[in-house]
């Protein structure tokens, strides 16, 4: 297994309560698997995604990778975020180096490697562009090469596609399957585009409403290149989105009870 969680939990002060995001999460990835994360909104889906970063830490439960308990940020797992978090004083090449250069990668090294990966993501020849010149697309192909160049043996993807147009969505998703069939390498994706998910995975994994905890795992079992126009992808298509749509009311009715609650709560103490 390449990534393994066991019954991790993550809580959070909003003082004087404390707010479960993730309750009990256990799960494994394989080596060299597409995995994709869904979930309602707020379920804890960037959250756990973090937490395998190793950019946030449990609050209970274990983080392993390859065997080894995951406790910060590690060199062979790299992420790409939604809001492309370039730094817009670099050029389209010293954002994708960032990561040679703090790993100490000679320039010659890095600048190659760079420059590959660019070609690769379809940038050649805007290497010396900065971010303000960028469309949101190129923005995350960049961000897509950076997280590449360090080597890594896990990509996260936190809402990769989310921040920009669904034609360039599309391509770039297509760029994404490409690079995964090519190198190989662990993948995770968080996504609220069930579509997307069914697209790109060997396997979805559902959460549940908060405090997120693990609802599905559903193998998808469909020969790439996939339409969603196909029987198959439809037929997945409707399961998930009932267990999602079971959720999304279950949530839905928590939240009427606890306002019940709270109302006679209230009652309560003015009838004193």
């Amino acid at each position: 297994m390449h990534v393994e969680l066991s019954n991790v939990s993550k809580d959070y002060q909003d003082p004087p309560e404390v707010v479960t995001a993730l309750s009990n999460i256990s799960f494994h990835v394989n080596e060299g698997e597409f995995l994709c994360i869904v979930g309602p909104s707020g379920c804890g889906k960037s959250t756990l995604l973090r937490m395998i970063a190793g950019l946030d830490r449990p609050s209970s439960g274990e983080i392993r990778f390859k065997g080894d308990l995951l406790t910060a940020p590690h060199s062979k797992i790299s992420m790409v975020f939604q809001t492309f978090a370039l730094l817009p004083w670099r050029t389209v090449l010293r954002n994708v180096e960032f990561g040679l250069e703090v790993q100490g990668c000679p320039k010659e090294e890095r600048v190659e490697i760079s420059l590959q990966l660019l070609e690769m993501v379809g940038l050649k020849g805007s290497e010396n562009l900065y971010p303000r010149q960028l469309s949101g697309g190129m923005k995350q192909r960049v961000g897509i090469a950076r997280a590449l160049a360090i080597d890594p043996e896990i990509v996260l993807m936190d809402e990769a596609f989310s921040a920009i147009d669904e034609f360039t969505a599309e391509a770039l998703r297509t760029e994404v399957a490409e690079i995964h069939a090519e190198t190989q390498k662990t993948f995770l994706l968080v996504t609220h585009n069930l579509p997307e998910a069914i697209e790109l995975a060997d396997r979805i994994l559902v959460l549940s409403a908060r405090p997120g905890k693990v609802k599905s795992i559903v193998p998808i079992d469909i020969e790439r290149p996939r339409k969603p126009t196909t029987s198959e992808f439809v037929s997945i298509h409707r399961d998930i989105f009932a267990l999602l749509q079971a959720e999304l009311e279950n949530s839905i009715m928590r939240h009427r009870l606890s306002e019940l609650k709270e109302l006679q709560r209230l009652k309560d103490i003015e009838a004193r």
